[in-house]
């Protein structure tokens, strides 16, 4: 007896695999069917390899083919495991690439008061010394302290012609450039803004700049979770995000979140790792003394316990507040603890950065792929 292909597609389209809700041809599980004689060869593919869902497919396919074509079909069915292709997430925000910025990472605080901008200004630094062309763009619109760090805060940005539109030329000093709101406000300013107008100003601040040619760009982000993040991400092609916090648990709890909110799904931001500030005290006249005043290691078990990277703590010290309230980064000291400690953190947020480019989908603006620049340190 011969088979006829037609009627044992007609068969399988009685069955339905476990989790589908459309039979097995209509899916288009059912690749091929061949009959010979009184042989059928069924290729079907199947999205999981749990083996009682194949076996359960192969003994459905024989029962019905036998059942409702031919008692005496030998049947023999091929299984072949192929992983559905993951659809791209309607709602992923992604940002524009901006020419001639290979990296944007955006420095983050879960909550205020951890010294999430004095961190940035000192990596700005200290990246710049490495010999890395830095920019920093300071989101915080309610509260910019960027400009008073890089003691900049009474400049004011030019106009400058870049093909033809006028552009704004970034402050720069220490070797890196910076665009902050606080340039256009006084000092005695509150910034009343509701969300849709402080995401136009930012906006402004991204895309109407001549930034040039940067190898990073370090975006400092306001405290929390909240509308100037969305309005960043949504903005910029974001390279990767770095979570400040200090050790005490009231901080912790706000770190959490702000790492949570970097890799919800229709956000995607890859976290670099968390620096922990103000991690311990160590008095000048006791260098071997280390005091853990807001608890002990607390940002580097939290890193621990999420599984992304920890880049490093900063001591507590009286001279990285001083140099802030000057307008003078510590990290530009020469051969002090503070140097050497933000110089390893730094570091390490390049290596995160080199692995994020490697292992991950590169967006336009990401090409560094060597730690070169490490090691041209100016001392």
């Amino acid at each position: 007896m011969k088979l006829n292909k037609k009627d044992i597609l007609k068969a399988l389209e009685t069955i339905t695999l476990a989790g589908e809700g459309k039979n097995m041809v209509e899916s288009g599980a059912v690749k091929n069917v061949v009959t010979f004689a009184d042989e059928v060869i069924v290729d079907l593919t199947v999205s999981t390899p749990a083996l009682h869902i194949k076996k359960r497919a192969e003994a459905d396919i024989i029962k019905t083919i036998q059942e409702k074509v031919s008692a005496d079909a030998q049947v023999k069915v091929n299984i072949k495991v192929e992983a559905p292709t993951k659809k791209e997430n309607p709602n992923l925000i992604k940002g524009k690439p901006i020419a001639g910025i290979k990296n944007i990472v955006a420095v983050a605080s879960g909550k205020g008061g951890v010294g999430k901008s004095t961190v940035t200004a000192n990596l700005a630094v200290t990246l710049s010394k490495m010999g890395f062309n830095v920019g920093v763009l300071d989101a915080d619109i309610y509260g910019p302290s960027i400009p008073i760090m890089f003691d900049v805060a009474m400049e004011k940005p030019l106009s400058v012609k870049v093909e033809g539109k006028s552009k704004m030329k970034p402050i720069e000093n220490y070797g890196v450039k910076v665009l902050s709101i606080g340039f256009f406000t006084k000092p005695d300013q509150a910034v009343i803004w509701r969300g849709p107008m402080a995401a136009k100003a930012l906006n402004q601040l991204i895309f109407d700049a001549n930034w040039g040619e940067l190898d990073f760009l370090l975006v400092d982000l306001p405290p929390g979770t909240g509308d100037i993040h969305l309005s960043i991400m949504q903005s910029l092609p974001l390279t990767g995000s770095v979570v400040v916090s200090t050790p005490q648990n009231v901080a912790l709890a706000d770190a959490r979140k702000g790492v949570a909110m970097f890799q919800q799904e229709n956000i995607q931001v890859p976290v670099l790792g968390i620096i922990e500030n103000m991690a311990y005290f160590t008095p000048e006249e006791l260098p071997e003394n280390k005091y853990y005043i807001f608890g002990k290691e607390g940002a580097k078990n939290l890193a621990e316990d999420l599984d992304i990277p920890f880049l490093g703590g900063i001591p507590l010290v009286q001279s990285i507040r001083e140099s802030g309230d000057v307008g003078r980064p510590a990290a530009l000291q020469t051969a002090t603890p503070t140097e050497q400690a933000f110089e390893t953190v730094t570091k390490n947020v390049v290596e995160q950065t080199v692995r994020r480019n490697e292992n991950l989908p590169p967006t336009e603006a990401i090409k560094i792929t060597t730690m070169a620049g490490c090691s041209a340190v100016k001392k």
